[in-house]
């Protein structure tokens, strides 16, 4: 596995964007020059991510979520080596 997260990644299994590999390894986001740790999914190369609305959930039980613009940071919190060896 690289040492750069994918360009887009969601936390949500039902999503095609979602990769359990990469959330095991743990992602951290700078969103605006800030870390953010409430991202339900991002897009490096679109300049957006997702956030959970309050406690708002759709008719489905899904968290209600807002798109946000700007720019966009992901790196992975844990180096790949350190999962192999557990």
């Amino acid at each position: 596995m690289s040492d750069t997260p994918p360009d887009r990644l969601s936390i949500n299994p039902k999503s095609p964007h979602f990769d359990q590999q990469a959330l095991q390894r743990g992602v951290g986001i700078r969103f605006k020059g800030a870390e953010r740790k409430d991202v339900e999914e991002y897009s490096i190369s679109e300049g957006w991510i997702r956030v959970a609305l309050g406690k708002k959930v759709d008719r489905h039980g899904q968290p209600l979520t807002i798109k946000l613009s700007g720019p966009v940071e992901a790196w992975y919190e844990q180096g790949g080596d350190q999962n192999e060896a557990e």
